[in-house]
C-alpha cells in the first residue's frame, strides 16, 4: 500500500471513532435571531415616508408599495429602456437604410432559368461529340443542333463547355462536360 492508502483508512476509522462514540446530547440553547443591517445606499425617500406612516410595532405589517413607486415609471430614473427594469440592449449595429425607391425604375429583365440537366458523360463518335444528359430520370444523348423538348437547343460541344439555347427567350447557357480525355 502506499502511504497516501494509509493516511486516508487512519482519517476513516478516525470518523467511524467519532460517529461511534462522539457526544450525542442535544444543545441545552436556543439559537436567537440576528438583526441584519441593510446594505449601504441611500434611502428612497418615498420608502422612508411610507415606513414612518406606519407605525412599525412587534408582529405588525407594513402596507405594501405599488411597484410604480417602487421602480418608477418606464424611460424615469436610470432604466431608460422601453422594457423597464430587465429590458435588453442590441450591440449589434443598426440596419442599412433601404435603398431609395425610383417611381422611374424599371423592373430587371428576365432570365432564363437555370439548367435542369446534370453532366453524365461525353463520347466522340464518327468525328462528333456525344453528350449524355440527365434531368429526373430521363437521359438525353445530344449532339450539336439536337433539340431537348422544343425548350433547349444545343448550339455547340466544345469540351469543356456545352453551348445550349433556351429558346423561349432565346438566352444562350453553358453547362460544363470536362476536359478533353
Amino acid at each position: 500500500m502506499k502511504p497516501r492508502h494509509l493516511l486516508m483508512g487512519a482519517a476513516l476509522v478516525g470518523a467511524a471513532a467519532l460517529v461511534l462514540f462522539g457526544d450525542r446530547t442535544p444543545s441545552a440553547t436556543v439559537a436567537e435571531a440576528v438583526e441584519r443591517k441593510p446594505a449601504r445606499s441611500a434611502p428612497d425617500a418615498r420608502a422612508v415616508a411610507a415606513t414612518q406612516a406606519a407605525p412599525a410595532g412587534p408582529g405588525a405589517i407594513l402596507r405594501l408599495v405599488p411597484r410604480d413607486e417602487l421602480i418608477g415609471a418606464v424611460g424615469e430614473g436610470s432604466f431608460k429602456s422601453k422594457d423597464g427594469v430587465f429590458g435588453g440592449q442590441s450591440w449589434n449595429p443598426p440596419p442599412p437604410p433601404p435603398p431609395p425607391e425610383s417611381r422611374n425604375q424599371a423592373p430587371p429583365p428576365p432570365t432564363a432559368p437555370p439548367l435542369p440537366f446534370q453532366f453524365l458523360g461525353k463520347a466522340a463518335a464518327d468525328g462528333q461529340w456525344e453528350v449524355y444528359l440527365g434531368r429526373g430520370e430521363q437521359t438525353f444523348v445530344v449532339r450539336k443542333g439536337t433539340q431537348i423538348d422544343g425548350v433547349y437547343r444545343v448550339d455547340n460541344i466544345a469540351p469543356p463547355t456545352l453551348t445550349m439555347t433556351y429558346l423561349p427567350m432565346n438566352q444562350v447557357q453553358q453547362l460544363h462536360i470536362g476536359v478533353i480525355e
